[in-house]
């Protein structure tokens, strides 16, 4: 009986250590959001004279900062995605049997096989015609 009441206790003692840390962790990042959002407040209201001062030069800046940094970050994208291609196209030509490798056949002999009646249907349709 004592075992039994001891086995009770203890997942009731865990959770109480659980409930503990997370509410200690929960108010901690409670507590640096608000200082995070009195920082972003201040700096915000200090800077606004700034901004609408320089926004002439400002403006224009971050167009053009953007434009680079999307132009960059799709030519790198558009990069991998052909290195990626030209290896699975390299691993599939050399017979290493990359993914998606057997799909790609089984869609082949399908599209061929749709080839070959369309062929067919065609021909029975003109001899039907020309009779």
């Amino acid at each position: 009986m004592a075992d039994h009441h001891l086995q009770n206790t203890q997942p009731m003692t865990h959770q109480m250590v659980k409930a503990a840390t997370a509410a200690t962790a929960g108010g901690s990042l409670l507590i640096l959001s608000g200082l995070i959002l009195a920082g972003t407040v201040i700096a915000l209201t200090i800077a606004t004279p700034l901004f609408v001062i320089f926004s002439p030069v400002l403006v224009p800046a971050l167009i053009a900062t953007a434009l680079l940094a999307t132009g960059f970050v799709a030519s790198g994208g558009f990069g991998v995605a052909a290195a990626t291609v030209l290896s699975w196209i390299y691993r599939y030509v050399t017979g290493r049997h990359p993914p998606a490798a057997d799909q790609l056949d089984s869609a082949g002999m399908k599209l061929a096989s749709k080839a070959r009646e369309m062929k067919d249907r065609a021909a029975q349709l003109t001899g039907a015609a020309a009779s």
